[in-house]
């Protein structure tokens, strides 16, 4: 098993960001207090501490995208990302970037959506049908 990623961000809105991992990502809840809360985010943890959220910009060139730096997300098997993006959609995200393929026919071959979470974080989420193409140079 590889380690597991911890990361803690800052919201501005505890309830709706319980609101959104749990109810729109499906990230199940673990422990809190009035000023935080763990979220089980794809198999790592993620702590939302109430606060000013990271200054973000578009400034990440990826393929034919301007992205948002910084952003944090995950990699999924393609079949869950196909899901999720089903369920996002259902739900009424708005993507900054929809659901697209990037870098097709070549090594690192993946999906790619992009979103932000009620405080303005964004959030990349990656589906790959190997994930030996992860790391593909």
């Amino acid at each position: 098993m590889r380690s597991l990623f911890h990361l803690a961000i800052h919201v501005k809105d505890l309830e709706a960001s319980r609101t959104f991992y749990r109810d729109v990502l499906g990230c199940e809840e673990g422990r809190s207090t009035d000023t935080w809360v763990d979220f089980d985010f794809f198999g790592h943890q993620l702590s939302l501490h109430l606060g000013e959220p990271f200054e973000t910009t578009r400034t990440g060139k990826v393929g034919d995208h301007m992205v948002m730096m910084p952003h944090m997300g995950a990699v999924l098997p393609l079949t869950d990302w196909l899901a999720l993006a089903d369920q996002l959609r259902e739900k009424g995200v708005e993507f900054d970037i929809p659901p697209v393929v990037r870098f097709e026919g070549e090594p690192g071959e993946q999906r790619t959506m992009f979103f932000f979470d009620p405080s303005g974080n964004p959030i990349e989420i990656k589906g790959f049908a190997d994930f030996e193409g992860l790391f593909a140079k």
